[in-house]
């Protein structure tokens, strides 16, 4: 695959705004590996594999577990993914596949383990790792080039 443009050479204000929304999500109350899980399978969903690349490293980084990466695109059918991790990965799914909605069921989950704060945060790094994977695609940003 070849990149078909540099986005942040071509217009440096939208990297500016996803990087106050970065930040934002930087100083939340969210454990940072689940920011990080949130990510990988959001852009799993989305297929970017810039993203994917990017935020597998990442997560590597922070000591999160081979198995647990491998295993992300099926976390309901594994051991691995506590209850509170599954409520947030299943709200961010929904999110990413806005166009059914977010069930109360989903909601009302999140709300237990998260509280109403925590599902706004939940919200919001899906919808910005969204907005990412929205970016890298069209554009053909490359896993480990770009």
């Amino acid at each position: 695959m070849k990149s078909r443009m540099n986005i942040n050479q071509a217009e440096p204000r939208i990297y500016k705004a996803m990087a106050v929304a970065d930040n934002q999500i930087k100083d939340f109350d969210i454990d940072h590996k689940l920011k990080e899980l949130i990510k990988v399978r959001v852009s799993q969903i989305n297929g970017c594999g810039y993203c994917i690349d990017y935020h597998t490293k990442d997560s590597l980084a922070l000591g999160e577990s081979y198995q647990r990466l491998f295993a992300l695109s099926a976390w309901w059918e594994t051991p691995f993914f506590t209850e509170t991790e599954q409520a947030a990965l299943k709200l961010a799914e929904e999110v990413t596949n806005i166009s059914r909605g977010v069930s109360d069921e989903t909601y009302n989950r999140a709300l237990k383990f998260f509280g109403e704060k925590g599902i706004a945060q939940l919200i919001f790094i899906a919808i910005t790792i969204n907005s990412w994977n929205r970016i890298a695609i069209p554009v053909h940003m490359v896993a480990g080039v770009d």
